[in-house]
């Protein structure tokens, strides 16, 4: 069942956002499927796809009424290295998996099987028990949706230069208010998320001088003496804030036309204990 686990585990994940979830989700699937009488199924990886999708789904719209009014973002996932254990090019990007969140989560798991997996309107309606017509409804809305907020496709991925990380983190660490102010476009926007044990300084900061003061702050008052590593998260660029061996925040930034548009800071521990070097 090893080989099913991770090849389900990107259909859970990208609905989920989390590692957890999906992994339960799967589990869960996994579990009935091995005390079932079987005889009657003639594809198996199949009817397993189909329960795991319907039961991420179940799980989406319950966790979605307790985060309604927070700002959450998805758990990160190293993309930096090949991994035995995820299929890396079904990992969809950090800053679309954050954009989902403005979607149902019907129409999150359309646009997910239609454009991240390449299912017809029929595969999907069968799966998820909808007609087809609603199918494609629901993709139309959901595109729709997405384009408001900028989103090019399913992946999305951001090919940034690691030197432009160096210039980032050296602005940062001088406090080199010009310097750090070309990087960022006008309208940048940080988001945090500390999870239900870590108070953050402000879930959401817009705009360039709000930004950049919040970014100094931080570093100089919590970041300073943790070490600092370059790495690929979710296919978008990442910086990794380390203590000692403690992964203690994961920034993932999202660049547009060569200025930072987007800095997604994940400090919930519970969202970071999983991630590996």
């Amino acid at each position: 069942m090893k080989n099913h686990q991770n090849t389900l585990f990107p259909y859970a994940y990208n609905i989920l956002g989390t590692v957890e979830d999906a992994k339960d989700a799967i589990q869960d699937v996994l579990t009935k499927y091995q005390s079932m009488n079987t005889a009657h199924i003639e594809n198996e990886m199949g009817y397993l796809t189909k329960s795991v999708i319907n039961r991420s789904i179940n799980i989406k719209k319950r966790k979605a009424k307790i985060t309604a009014d927070k700002v959450w973002l998805p758990e990160p996932i190293s993309t930096e290295k090949a991994d035995d254990n995820l299929i890396g090019e079904e990992i969809l990007s950090y800053s679309l998996l954050v954009l989902f969140e403005k979607l149902t989560t019907q129409e999150r798991a359309v646009f997910i099987l239609k454009e991240a997996f390449d299912y017809s309107h029929r595969e999907i309606a069968e799966t998820i028990g909808i007609s087809i017509e609603n199918s494609r409804k629901l993709l139309s809305r959901g595109k729709l949706k997405l384009a408001i907020h900028k989103t090019t496709g399913p992946r999305n991925y951001s090919v940034i230069p690691a030197a432009d990380m160096e210039n980032y983190i050296h602005a940062i660490k001088t406090g080199d208010v010009k310097h750090l102010g070309e990087m960022l476009s006008e309208d940048v926007a940080l988001s945090a998320d500390g999870g239900a044990d870590i108070k953050v300084i402000r879930e959401v900061t817009t705009g360039k001088m709000a930004t950049s003061n919040l970014l100094f702050y931080v570093f100089q008052t919590y970041q300073k003496s943790l070490s600092i590593e370059i790495s690929e998260v979710n296919h978008q660029p990442a910086l990794l804030f380390y203590e000692g061996d403690s992964l203690i925040n994961c920034q993932v930034f999202e660049f547009e036309n060569n200025k930072i548009r987007n800095i997604y800071a994940v400090i919930d521990p519970n969202k970071l204990k999983r991630f590996f070097r």
